[in-house]
């Protein structure tokens, strides 16, 4: 199989990536950058982790990195990013094309696909009511809520889960001095998750509590001087929680936080119903940290009380903290539980052969 995957970076990451990279001059050299940072990685596949031959990865969106492959090829200056995502495609001779940023190329992309491309997925795993993706062959995502969605719009979908990353496997052997950690995002849209990182705030005097928080650009203007005066005091974070907040985390840093921490916070948004398995929880119980999230429908291996723990409200979330640390020979067991079962489960051999079959089956 000659597999083209292609994938996407937060605008918040790219300035990491950019410092990652500074001295990189070629395609190759900044691509390398970037997947030695391990920045979603639990969504690559396995060959391209190993890089095989016959596997090619790129990020669509990373301007800089696709106009090096465009001048090192030989393409006009003014190509478009998807006229060179489509030129890089037929030069690798792609027989299967995953793309893990298809709002960015949707259906409309996908019928400008050389012919070499006989099997197009996609992953998705958030609703998007104004996307068509039924070009694509399947959409894969963990959550069957938000499989059900694509359904009825129209495209086949296919049960596919995260894998842990290998490299996990370095971090999180030794003190965990942070009590609790919290990495994630913080705007209007997560209304449930800010009420609860309020009331854990309030631990901060007694424990070592650590948020680093991906701020959208509305908290940060409701923040700012200006703001103060446009009446956005609503979108302000409350005063516990932006006293202890930091910039976000991502790829190795972030690892080696989570390897940090004794407890990795973890909550929903409220798009996939009662399901649940977003990428912190593989991260967390990848790095050998107890994964505390909101009660729901668990891929299989999260089992509240067994290999991690659960809340139902913010008073719930703040009782299991406090009880976890008071006996953390206990809450340490369930962490190395929770570990042990997810590298058997989600490691990138099964996600692999997970992801033929799904091919074999299309």
């Amino acid at each position: 199989m000659r597999l083209f995957q292609n994938s996407g970076v937060y605008p918040s990451y790219l300035v990491q990536l950019n410092a990652l990279a500074r001295g990189a001059s070629t395609f190759h050299e900044r691509r390398g950058a970037f997947l030695a940072d391990r920045y979603g990685a639990l969504h690559f596949l396995k060959p391209i982790l190993d890089g095989a031959s016959d596997a090619f990865f790129t990020n669509g969106d990373d301007e800089i990195l696709q106009r090096l492959w465009a001048r090192e090829n030989g393409m006009p200056k003014k190509s478009s990013l998807e006229g060179i995502l489509l030129a890089q495609i037929e030069h690798h001779r792609a027989e299967v094309f995953y793309n893990t940023d298809p709002v960015r190329y949707p259906s409309s992309f996908v019928r400008k696909l050389p012919g070499c491309v006989r099997s197009k997925l996609c992953w998705r795993a958030v609703p998007s009511e104004n996307a068509d993706f039924t070009a694509y062959d399947a959409v894969l995502a963990n959550f069957p809520s938000i499989l059900d969605f694509w359904r009825r719009k129209g495209s086949r979908v296919e049960y596919f889960c995260p894998a842990l990353d290998p490299v996990m496997s370095e971090y999180g052997h030794g003190e965990r001095p942070i009590d609790v950690l919290f990495v994630g995002g913080y705007s209007r849209h997560h209304a449930t998750r800010a009420r609860i990182l309020e009331q854990v705030a309030g631990l901060a005097d007694d424990m070592q509590i650590v948020f680093c928080l991906d701020t959208s650009r509305l908290t940060r203007l409701a923040e700012s001087v200006v703001g103060r005066f446009l009446g956005l005091n609503k979108y302000r974070r409350p005063a516990a929680v932006a006293s202890i907040a930091k910039l976000p985390v991502f790829g190795r840093a972030l690892y080696q936080l989570l390897g940090k921490a004794k407890i990795v916070l973890n909550g929903a948004i409220d798009v996939s119903g009662r399901d649940r398995g977003n990428m912190r929880c593989f991260e967390a119980t990848g790095c050998g940290a107890l994964l505390l999230s909101d009660a729901g429908i668990y891929p299989e291996g999260f089992t509240p009380n067994e290999t991690m723990l659960v809340y139902d409200t913010g008073l719930e979330c703040v009782k299991q903290i406090e009880n976890a640390l008071s006996d953390w020979d206990v809450a340490k067991a369930t962490a190395v539980g929770g570990r042990a079962r997810a590298e058997k489960l989600y490691s990138k051999d099964r996600q692999w052969i997970s992801f033929n079959s799904i091919v074999e089956r299309l």
